[in-house]
């Protein structure tokens, strides 16, 4: 009889989390009408004054570039392994030994849905905006947006349960 490496595999998915579709639509339609209404404001009744139209006229194709980019953003599915969390096409958010604390509570300034982490010292991979599903900056990540509450809550959970692990505050299994 083979004997079983105990050694878990640091890039085995424990976890996802997939932007809900009728959550992406609806933000991405949202704000893209944001976007046509300004334009068509701006173009149907001009205002008298150019600033007033130039006001307009950039809103507008800011709120429709947002939502083209909300869109791509929401396309990924955002993968928890046992060594970091990152977006299925590889892009690591942060890894757990950078990890300092994880946060679900109610005052937490997270996004809907979603949980906040706080990393030890500022990260080295740079300032990251995904809108609706996650953003980076400085010693902040925090996922959720377009995400359902029912998935980010049990990823929140298992990264507090590998960070206790990790710190020796759990028995490791096995």
């Amino acid at each position: 009889m083979a004997k079983r490496d105990k050694t878990p595999d640091p890039n085995e998915v424990l976890a996802t989390i997939d932007p809900h579709p009728i959550r992406r639509v609806f933000t991405t339609g949202v704000v893209g009408l944001l976007g046509l209404l300004l334009v068509y404001v701006a173009a149907a009744t001009p205002p008298a004054d150019p600033g007033w139209l130039l006001f307009l006229i950039v809103m507008g194709v800011g709120a429709l570039y947002l939502s083209w980019r909300v869109w791509m953003a929401t396309g990924v599915t955002l993968e928890l392994t046992r060594s970091s969390l990152r977006e299925a096409g590889g892009r690591i958010l942060f890894t757990h030994d950078e990890v300092d604390s994880v946060d679900r509570s109610v005052f937490a300034f997270k996004p809907a849905g979603g949980f906040l982490v706080r990393l030890k010292a500022p990260t080295t991979r740079g300032r990251v905006y995904a809108p609706a599903l996650w953003y980076r900056s400085g010693r902040r990540v925090a996922v959720g947006g377009a995400t359902a509450g029912s998935q980010a809550k049990p990823v929140a959970d298992l990264i507090r349960i590998i960070l206790a692990e990790q710190r020796g505050e759990l028995p490791r299994r096995g």
